[in-house]
């Protein structure tokens, strides 16, 4: 973890495998993510300290992308289980797993709304990637993006009122917004290299991101206007990606 200044950078897992895309708790004590370490991808979560490592799904086919839930614990996750990525929900504990789309095209990168009635996912079933909610049991789709570009990674902001996601759109991955009924879309960057994995501060107002414009990667933020963007990660020449804002405003 790392202050959103940039200062008191913390290493919470200590590994040979890797571990990737972590997510907080809504309460900001422990955070989800998905490692390799057990020979496949598997879900643990870890205290904010790293302490109390604990492991939620076991299966051999692999278990990636967790998302919490806004309310009562629940985590969504991508599944391969059943030879094709969908999107499954767990408690917090490993328990009552529930399987939420079965669509042959695959289903990714799942987001809760902040207030836990929808989730927000990527999906191929119209024949490229693009941005589509559902509601948080399943039901109703409705798709968001309808560009020809591939899109992905959406973020809702936790006012709910926004969605980021990176895109294609321009030629190259960047980072755009919209409303969440997928009106009013916005490009707030124009690097020539990747932008990519957004993730919003607790108050809506900015965006932090992956992205190598010098062709190492680190973590920028910067305001929705496109102003006052700074890096936040230029400590070593190490890959430094996928940030998650601290849920506190």
């Amino acid at each position: 973890s790392i202050h959103r200044d940039g200062g008191e950078l913390r290493r919470l897992t200590d590994h040979t495998s890797n571990d990737n895309n972590p997510t907080w708790a809504p309460d900001g004590i422990r955070l989800a993510f998905e490692s390799f370490r057990d020979g496949n991808w598997e879900i643990y979560t870890v205290f904010a300290d790293g302490s109390n490592l604990r492991r939620l799904t076991d299966h051999p086919d692999g278990d990636t992308h967790p998302a919490w839930a806004p309310f009562g614990g629940r985590l969504a996750f991508v599944s391969n289980r059943n030879n094709n990525a969908d999107i499954f929900s767990i408690n917090g504990d490993g328990s009552g797993l529930t399987q939420l789309t079965d669509n042959p095209a695959a289903d990714t990168d799942p987001v809760w709304s902040p207030d836990g009635s929808k989730i927000a996912f990527r999906s191929w079933r119209n024949g490229n990637a693009d941005i589509f909610v559902m509601d948080a049991n399943g039901g109703t789709v409705t798709q968001l993006t309808t560009s020809l570009a591939d899109e992905g990674v959406p973020v809702w902001s936790p006012d709910g009122s926004k969605i980021a996601f990176r895109s294609e759109h321009d030629g190259d991955w960047e980072i755009y917004f919209m409303n969440a009924d997928g009106s009013g879309l916005t490009q707030l960057t124009t690097n020539s290299n990747y932008d990519g994995d957004p993730t919003w501060s607790g108050n809506s107002l900015h965006l932090a991101y992956q992205s190598d414009p010098d062709g190492n990667p680190e973590i920028y933020a910067g305001n929705l206007d496109g102003s006052q963007f700074y890096l936040l990660s230029d400590s070593n020449p190490a890959f430094d990606g996928f940030p998650i804002w601290w849920p506190i405003p």
